[in-house]
């Protein structure tokens, strides 16, 4: 709440179409649409949130449109996120250090200094690293039980009987 109380007034003089084109215009490309209210305050937050069923509410969306605020969900399945969460964390740890801003511009300012620094000379991020290649290691090291997703760590001989009536194996 204490955010919401910051954020500029809602009673700012806007004009009803341009209002509505401006939360309109943050909903085009999206493939999951929810209705915009009748009377919609200004737009003055976009919050991006992941797909849990309680942050898309009827609910608690209809609360965050009458206080300008505009949710917009992170796609479902994207493996990318997982390297653009790491990439934030790096930074988000570099720009507070042990620190506590005084406001969201101070905050702002300190992330838009250390996402220059980084883009000044970025780290280069391999998709898998070490991790993919313990992982890789270690199924090598089992062999799987007859496609049921069961693994032994050592081989399991196969013998079968040929025409023959002779048992074979390998």
């Amino acid at each position: 709440m204490a955010i919401v109380a910051g954020l500029p007034p809602l009673d700012a003089v806007m004009g009803s179409t341009v209002n509505r084109a401006a939360w309109v215009r943050w909903q085009d490309g999206l493939a999951v649409r929810f209705t915009l209210l009748e009377t919609l305050p200004p737009l003055r937050v976009l919050l991006i949130l992941d797909n849990l069923a309680g942050h898309k509410s009827a609910a608690l969306v209809c609360w965050l449109m009458a206080h300008g605020i505009m949710p917009l969900y992170t796609p479902i399945s994207g493996s990318w996120l997982n390297m653009a969460e790491s990439i934030q964390r790096i930074l988000v740890g570099r720009a507070l250090a042990g620190q506590h801003p005084d406001s969201p511009a101070q905050l702002i300012e300190w992330l838009e200094a250390v996402a220059r620094g980084w883009n000044g000379n970025p780290t280069p991020f391999i998709w898998g690293g070490k991790r993919a290649l313990r992982r890789l290691r270690a199924r090598e090291r089992h062999y799987g039980l007859g496609g049921s997703g069961a693994i032994s760590c050592q081989p399991i001989p196969h013998q079968w009987i040929d025409i023959n009536g002779d048992k074979q194996g390998i």
